[in-house]
């Protein structure tokens, strides 16, 4: 049982102003499996109060020395792994594989990726008799979800500290725990005091304070597009600036020179992986037409193959989704499919046989899906994909453009076919033939999918402000 009941402020664990503690449920027991306190706008104005004081110093910081705190939290992220996948498995359902193959380790990429970074950036730049400088942006809200949990965490914090800027951090409330082991990774590390601080609490008592607090320069948030309207709201008055990764529904498009029993079933599993809980998931799968009943055998099969289980199971391929509030809607958007007259070729309401405890869903694929359907607009955000059959390049790019979101897109085909088509794609990622993530490259989107871009180079920038020195090179 964890025990996160105090916030982590001014480099001491301190008493939440108000006791209000909250279970951690874990989503494959439906047990307690840790608790913490949720905060209130008392807890955000101290946590608020250490960073703007320890910005007045931290942001005057050098290079070497954020170099070297970098570094410090490297080495004690790595002695925190093991902790931080068992943390991450138990409190939103990833199986442990996952946990320790891709959950924990992305954190630790991050920060080894932000250090490159780092080393390389030009903070000066001259353009004329102007010296050009790259500040830090202030003090910064940093608001995270729980789907990949230190990997949103770690992409805004790393970033944050190069650039020399403070924080507040306020996690999912639903998978709090790994943020709990991070603050003591942050403390081991030497972070002077102020420069990270953490308030757990729900985007009511914490997140809204947050994001209108008038001392907070900068807001950085992932989640839903619903939740990012409101904190765009309330940030507006103080005229902060306002980062957002939100959501997805993204269009894996199989092209007809494509290898169509490779990629279908790599598509399959891609959207299906971490319970299909990713913002970037190929949810829409496009195929020609005239392959369509190829395909969607294919996509049976697959889907077929990927097995629900205990997340502690070697044999498990999924766990549960995060929360009861999630399965719940996943389930009213398979029913929305199914009376809209998609056809289920796999899956389907329901949890899995002999799994009645825990928030499973049925690896679930729908086929002959027309991009109007509910299940074809909506984030669904669980191992629930729909396959669209398209007429032609022309059909499947307008198809694949259709939708409010712009996150990511899959194409696969031949290399200069699949180029030309990534080319008119309205989205902030696609990735070619099956081509991983690359931390170095910017992630965000187009459309309301969000604004800024996280990760790389891109990343650091979004917590930089430019100042422009006039004259600074007229003694010369």
């Amino acid at each position: 049982m964890y025990s996160y009941t105090d916030f982590y402020i001014n480099g001491q664990w301190v008493a939440p102003t108000t006791p209000r503690l909250l279970d951690v449920i874990n989503p494959a027991t439906e047990q307690s499996m840790g608790r913490i306190s949720l905060g209130s706008a008392a807890d955000v104005d101290k946590a608020v109060a250490a960073a703007k004081t320890a910005f007045i110093t931290f942001s005057q910081t050098s290079r070497e020395q954020r170099i070297a705190l970098l570094e410090a939290i490297i080495g004690a992220f790595q002695q925190r792994l093991e902790d931080l996948a068992q943390a991450i498995s138990a409190e939103m359902g990833a199986p442990l594989w996952l946990a320790r193959k891709a959950q924990a380790p992305s954190g630790l990429g991050h920060f080894m990726q932000t250090l490159e970074v780092l080393k390389q950036y030009d903070f000066e730049s001259r353009r004329g008799t102007t010296c050009l400088r790259k500040e830090p942006v202030g003090v910064c809200a940093l608001i995270t979800p729980w789907n990949w949990p230190i990997n949103q965490i770690a992409c805004k914090v790393a970033p944050a500290l190069a650039a020399g800027c403070t924080m507040v951090l306020k996690p999912s409330e639903i998978a709090p725990i790994n943020a709990g082991i991070f603050a003591e990774i942050i403390h081991a590390a030497g972070v002077p005091a102020g420069v990270f601080n953490l308030v757990n609490g729900d985007g009511a008592g914490v997140g809204s304070a947050l994001s209108s607090h008038p001392d907070i320069d900068m807001v950085s948030f992932t989640g839903s597009t619903r939740a990012g309207v409101a904190i765009a709201k309330n940030a507006a008055d103080t005229v902060k600036r306002v980062a957002q990764e939100l959501g997805g529904k993204s269009a894996n498009i199989v092209l007809d020179d494509a290898d169509l029993e490779a990629v279908v079933s790599a598509g399959v599993v891609s959207c299906f992986t971490n319970s299909g809980q990713s913002c970037n998931a190929p949810t829409r799968m496009l195929v020609p037409a005239g392959k369509l009943a190829q395909a969607t055998a294919i996509a049976k099969a697959a889907a077929e193959s990927v097995k629900p289980g205990d997340p502690h199971a070697a044999d498990g391929n999924i766990g549960p989704v995060a929360s009861a509030a999630q399965f719940d809607k996943i389930q009213r958007l398979i029913e929305a499919g199914i009376a809209e007259g998609a056809e289920l070729i796999a899956g389907g309401p329901g949890k899995p046989k002999g799994l009645e405890t825990g928030y499973y869903v049925k690896p679930t694929v729908f086929s002959n899906v027309n991009n109007r359907m509910t299940i074809a607009r909506e984030e669904i955000f669980g191992p629930v994909l729909v396959i669209i059959p398209y007429r032609n390049d022309e059909d499947a790019i307008a198809i694949a453009n259709d939708t409010p979101y712009g996150l990511s897109g899959y194409v696969s085909g031949e290399a200069q076919h699949a180029r030309r088509v990534a080319a008119r794609l309205r989205t902030g990622t696609v990735h070619l033939n099956g081509a991983p993530v690359d931390f170095s490259a910017p992630f965000g989107g187009y459309k309301q999918s969000g604004n800024g871009r996280e990760w790389g180079r891109e990343g650091l920038e979004d917590f930089l402000e430019t100042k422009a020195v006039l004259g600074f090179f007229n003694d010369e």
